[in-house]
């Protein structure tokens, strides 16, 4: 009988293309895949350890499959990703019963690891994280019209709250022939909605071109003739160059979507966070985006209570979440993470006011949507089909305007009762609730 293999995979869609990757060399192997993590013969906990709270739900989730061990229900328990490589061999000594522990460069070597952990061995390798693998065969794991394609790996950003070039290293791009090849790849199996990533997506090709490569990229891209929709994510706004607002203009096929972690806009929490653009500049650059494409979604991220951010500097920033108008915005509280300068800083912000700034940002954010959710009603707006809610018996999905997992959602009705996952209709909004829209589909 086949050993059982499970998979857990936490944190961003990054980490989730690096699960797929390994997925598939466990299948060929000749390990079973199997969907019931809580009954299988290994375990592997693909982690987060970007900030406190990722770093939080590893955990748990190891613990908990550490109890299904004790109890006979799992034999082994191995743990990979991005908390794997950052705290390296403290894993294994503050949680024993786990077999095994790799970094990120060791990915490639995972079925040599699993055999090696049910023949007894405890296990911990860590390659160079320049040897993590970002192409090759993947079994997906999203639903079945969409997908993830990374296109490049690490980042030279130093950003001072973020530990991710400790974790990953260096940025370096994918060639564009190998990420055309697995686009169209994707396309064959189905997919219609591709999502580039990386840690910093505008940034794309300027190691290997000399320039920036991502609007040259989208236009290879969009020659895939079974895609809808290509949206693009974490692009850094310093990077965000005419010739690629351009392509997003122009290019039917490219979501008219961005995706800009601006994290601030007071100067001196700018400065201190090592940020490339100030105030000025930023919002000059969000004014030019949507006069070149006036449709455009904007979605940004934001830090509230940055080490000595002052209530005069979270005050500018509330403001000009106001007058700004996001169309998508998460807030999160800042994160104090040891190895980053801005860990090290003394004037650390106290957590409670730290999470009520946070609570603060996302309650004028709830405002601004639900004025703008408003608007579209009587719109018509093509839908993909996501799903069927039981209890309110209709479908759900999304527009163009909201990436997976992050955005909003479309609940309508329908007369047609044999649509299938990954269906694109177009339906009229009747209703708002909340972040949602609620609407019927035009028949």
């Amino acid at each position: 009988m086949a050993i059982r293999v499970g998979m857990v995979s936490l944190g961003c869609p990054k980490n989730q293309v690096d699960a797929e990757l390994m997925l598939s060399k466990i299948e060929k192997k000749g390990y079973k895949l199997v969907s019931d993590t809580g009954n299988c013969d290994v375990v592997i906990i693909n982690t987060c350890g970007f900030i406190q709270s990722a770093k939080e739900e590893a955990i748990e989730n190891i613990v908990e499959f550490i109890n299904l061990k004790n109890e006979g229900k799992i034999k082994v328990i191995i743990v990979t990703g991005c908390l794997a490589e950052r705290y390296k061999e403290q894993i294994l000594q503050e949680m024993p019963e786990v077999d095994g522990v790799v970094g990120l460069g060791s990915n490639d070597q995972i079925c040599r690891i699993i055999q090696a952990t049910l023949d007894g061995k405890k296990v911990e390798k860590y390659g160079p994280k320049e040897d993590l693998t970002i192409c090759g065969d993947r079994v997906l794991t999203t639903l079945p019209y969409y997908a993830y394609l990374k296109i490049a790996e690490g980042c030279d950003n130093c950003c001072s709250y973020c530990a991710i070039p400790q974790i990953r290293g260096r940025f370096r791009s994918r060639p564009i022939d190998e990420i055309i090849e697995e686009a169209k790849w994707l396309a064959s199996q189905g997919v219609k909605e591709l999502i580039l990533v990386a840690q910093d997506t505008t940034r794309y090709g300027e190691d290997l071109y000399g320039e920036y490569y991502l609007a040259k990229l989208l236009k290879e891209l969009a020659k895939i003739d079974e895609f809808v929709w290509i949206r693009t994510l974490y692009c850094y706004p310093d990077k965000i160059t005419d010739e690629l607002l351009d392509v997003i203009a122009n290019e039917e096929k490219v979501a008219k979507y961005i995706d800009m972690p601006l994290q601030h806009c007071n100067d001196e929490v700018l400065k201190a966070m090592n940020r490339p653009m100030g105030k000025k500049a930023t919002v000059e650059l969000i004014n030019h985006i949507r006069a070149k494409v006036p449709n455009i979604t904007l979605r940004t991220t934001l830090i509230a209570g940055f080490p000595g951010e002052t209530d005069e500097q979270f005050e500018e920033l509330a403001e000009f979440v106001k007058t700004t108008k996001f169309d998508r915005l998460g807030c999160f509280a800042y994160s104090e993470e040891e190895g980053t300068k801005a860990g090290a800083m003394k004037n650390q912000v106290p957590e409670e006011i730290r999470q009520k700034r946070a609570e603060i940002i996302m309650q004028e954010q709830m405002n601004i949507m639900m004025n703008d959710n408003d608007d579209k009603i009587g719109k018509e707006i093509t839908v993909v089909l996501e799903g069927v809610d039981k209890l309110a018996e209709c479908y759900f999905g999304r527009s163009e305007a909201d990436a997976p997992d992050i955005d909003g959602k479309i609940f309508f009705t329908s007369e047609n009762k044999s649509h299938t996952m990954g269906d694109f209709v177009k339906v009229k909004i009747t209703e708002v609730c909340d972040y949602d829209l609620v609407g019927e589909e035009i028949l």
